[in-house]
């Protein structure tokens, strides 16, 4: 990413309250962007846009549901953005099982409700919509899944998260390449990171579980998926930005992020890497019947780094280090927006490997 071509510009962010949102939002702040927030409150407390003070950060934001339409265009109205990043979005496989109604409404007409309102706002140069790497029909085989395989999703967070990959592709076909806006969406691998408090998301369970000083329990531990640190896809979604604003079209469509094929690890794995580094800390089975859920699942990103030279910098045990060091830091009470940008900083300064 580019620090000239972010300077001043005019950006909003969906989804800016959440985890994956907040270092995006901050990210760009730190780069100079003019950034606007859109999204609802925090949806966990505590949470990283409180911890690190997003909205100090921000030029603007609004606190709104992404499906009412008129507060979506006054917030639009109100940013004038060049460029979109729709994050905001129901992300829970297990909490889509209990409100699948809710899941489809938010990830799937949430959808068609800001990509109508670019349509009607011909200033933004370029959107990237943010899904996810379940988007895929998952056949739980060892390869690795590319941009052109079909897609599907047995449980209803992935299927909204297909749903929501023809939705912009329809919108980009039928209207916004013919309006000059191009659009791009992006599937990254499972990430990790400071600051998320997710429920029943496998790194903030096992460190609520060693605050507690109890045993994390976990559902699948032989469960393969791409971890990644936020930063990793974060990167390339800034990148691909730019490039969308070049606007010859060869940057449209969808684009895998994920890790390096080693960091493709079991939940085990990663649990006992951090059960390790902190003394004491345990893991138990939870025998209880458990709804569905992919087996096996790893990205394919040969298109990223042959188009756009992206890579991964940090690899699975440094992004776990970084994960504890920040959670460390918090509970220490230190300032977590200046520990946050500084994680930012180390990881531009890390150059990847070739």
């Amino acid at each position: 990413m580019q620090q000239q071509f972010w300077t001043g510009r005019r950006v909003l962010v969906t989804g800016h309250s959440g985890f994956k949102g907040g270092w995006l939002a901050l990210w760009l702040a730190r780069l100079g962007a003019r950034v606007h927030g859109y999204a609802l409150a925090p949806p966990t407390t505590p949470s990283l846009y409180r911890a690190a003070r997003v909205g100090e950060r921000l030029a603007g934001e609004h606190i709104a549901d992404l499906r009412d339409r008129a507060a979506l265009a006054a917030a639009f109205d109100a940013a004038a953005p060049e460029v979109v990043f729709h994050l905001a979005a129901q992300p829970l496989v297990r909490a889509a099982y209990r409100d699948p109604v809710e899941t489809y409404a938010v990830n799937l007409m949430g959808t068609v409700d800001l990509l109508e309102t670019v349509r009607q706002h011909p200033g933004v140069r370029a959107v990237v919509v943010v899904t996810s790497d379940k988007c895929y029909e998952n056949h739980d085989w060892v390869w690795p899944y590319r941009e052109d395989d079909a897609l599907g999703g047995h449980d209803p967070y992935s299927s909204s998260k297909a749903c929501a990959e023809l939705v912009s592709a329809s919108y980009r076909r039928a209207f916004l390449e013919e309006a000059g806006t191009a659009l791009a969406t992006v599937r990254a691998g499972n990430v990790i990171g400071g600051g998320d408090w997710a429920a029943e998301r496998l790194v903030p369970d096992v460190l609520r579980a060693i605050d507690a000083g109890e045993p994390v329990v976990l559902r699948a531990p032989g469960a393969i998926r791409p971890w990644q640190h936020v930063l990793e896809p974060l990167a390339g979604y800034l990148d691909l930005a730019e490039r969308l604003c070049a606007d010859n079209g060869e940057y449209i469509g969808a684009w895998n992020f994920g890790p390096e094929a080693a960091d493709a690890r079991p939940v085990r794995w990663l649990v006992e890497w951090l059960c390790t580094a902190v003394p004491g800390a345990q893991w138990r089975l939870d025998e209880r019947p458990q709804p569905r859920e992919a087996t096996v699942l790893r990205l394919d990103s040969s298109k990223a780094r042959a188009a756009l030279g992206w890579r991964p910098r940090w690899p699975l045990e440094q992004a776990l280090a970084r994960t504890l060091d920040w959670h460390r830091a918090w509970r220490a009470g230190e300032d977590m927006q200046t520990r946050t940008l500084a994680q930012i900083a180390d990881y531009t300064a890390t150059e990847p490997p070739r």
